[in-house]
């Protein structure tokens, strides 16, 4: 009469990666490898789409200061390479 609950893809994560690398069949390294892609922080339900980005927020998620109206345009100087001196005696 124990029904033992299924685990969840996280609970399973965890279990395999508890398995030293050598000792992992192909079997449990494919498995590991679907989990992980699974749940990677892109493929979860909710996470925002590529290519549809928010150009005022920085890959950390926090807008950037200025409000980023530079459209891609580095400001500051542009450093050239001197001519080198000439030799005089």
């Amino acid at each position: 009469m124990s029904e033992q609950q299924p685990m969840s893809p996280r609970q399973r994560l965890q279990a395999l990666l508890a398995i030293p690398e050598r000792q992992r069949t192909d079997a449990q390294w494919d498995e590991l490898i679907e989990l992980e892609i699974m749940l990677a922080p892109g493929n979860r339900e909710g996470a925002p789409q590529p290519g549809r980005r928010n150009p005022n927020v920085s890959p950390g998620g926090h807008p950037k200061p200025g409000g980023g109206g530079s459209h891609g345009k580095k400001s500051g100087k542009k450093f050239h390479k001197r001519p080198p001196k000439p030799n005089t005696p």
